[in-house]
């Protein structure tokens, strides 16, 4: 679910859908294809600790890029998510796609 959530972000900037996304310049252009494929990858369970640790990092660097110059607190600069975020995914670094992942079903991970 997360994944799918997260891919939202992605879709919204590069094809308006399901909502209208900003207007893409710098680094929202490959973070908005970051945030697509990676999370439709989470989703599927497809190379999903190494999805999870790119959109993880992602995520730090959005918080400390976009977010911390306007306040230390998450609550205050509107970065909450995004730290969120960026715990989730790092679980799924370690935790895995779990036993109905294309990793477990078709790759035969652990």
């Amino acid at each position: 679910m997360v994944g799918l959530l997260f891919m939202e972000h992605g879709t919204a900037k590069l094809f308006g859908f399901p909502a209208p996304g900003p207007a893409l310049h710098g680094l929202e252009i490959p973070a908005a294809l970051i945030e697509a494929v990676g999370g439709l990858m989470v989703a599927l369970g497809a190379y999903t600790r190494f999805a999870a640790f790119i959109l993880s990092g992602e995520m730090a660097l959005a918080y400390f890029l976009a977010h911390f110059p306007r306040s230390f607190f998450p609550i205050a600069n509107g970065g909450d998510a995004a730290v969120l975020y960026c715990f989730i995914f790092f679980y799924f670094v370690f935790a895995g796609g779990g036993p109905w992942s294309v990793d477990r079903l078709a790759l035969k991970q652990e």
